[in-house]
């Protein structure tokens, strides 16, 4: 069954049948139309275990709204641009991290940061960083960048970074010549 959601989520555009039973007198349409995104390789995910992730000042943070994990149109150019000095330095590897804020559970707040970790990561392979060169971690509210309790500071721990370090001799190299790929 979740294979099949799976499958649904990630095909293109396409018409649906609706098979909802018809309550009397109501008319409802045939057919419904759905919008998917293009199909994304995921792929295995990098080894994170060995010598420590670094920031660098060619990649930049992006932040999010508050208890959501949805890209935003500002983030999506950052990604971009951080994307366009990945592809140029295919001898590294990638970790994105993802944040909360301090508000919510702790289980909650590991769930939201992976889900935002993902969303990033799924966006650089759409963008054609190749899935073995990029992991992702959650980091829940443990590792703030600010320890205000403000709006302004809130807004701030609520993030994903791209971290990176050089390619280890025991991993792979990722295929030089992935495409490039447009997102939608």
């Amino acid at each position: 069954m979740l294979a099949g959601v799976f499958a649904a989520a990630c095909t293109p555009a396409k018409t649906l049948k609706k098979t909802d039973n018809k309550k009397a007198g109501e008319e409802q349409p045939e057919t419904v139309a759905v919008d998917t995104a293009p199909a994304v390789e995921t792929g295995d995910e990098a080894d994170i275990r060995g010598s420590e992730f670094a920031p660098t000042d060619e990649i930049q943070t992006i932040h999010f709204d508050y208890d959501a994990y949805m890209l935003a149109d500002d983030a999506r150019a950052t990604l971009k641009k951080n994307a366009e000095y990945l592809s140029q330095h295919r001898d590294l590897e990638i970790l994105v991290s993802g944040h909360c804020d301090e508000r919510g559970t702790i289980e909650y707040n590991i769930a939201l940061a992976q889900k935002r970790a993902k969303e990033v990561r799924d966006y650089y392979l759409r963008l054609g960083i190749p899935a073995r060169s990029v992991a992702t971690i959650s980091y829940g509210k443990e590792k703030p960048g600010c320890q205000e309790h403000t709006e302004a500071c809130w807004k701030e721990n609520r993030r994903a970074e791209t971290l990176i370090r050089a390619r280890t001799a025991a991993t792979p190299a990722a295929a030089e010549t992935a495409p490039q790929k447009t997102p939608q």
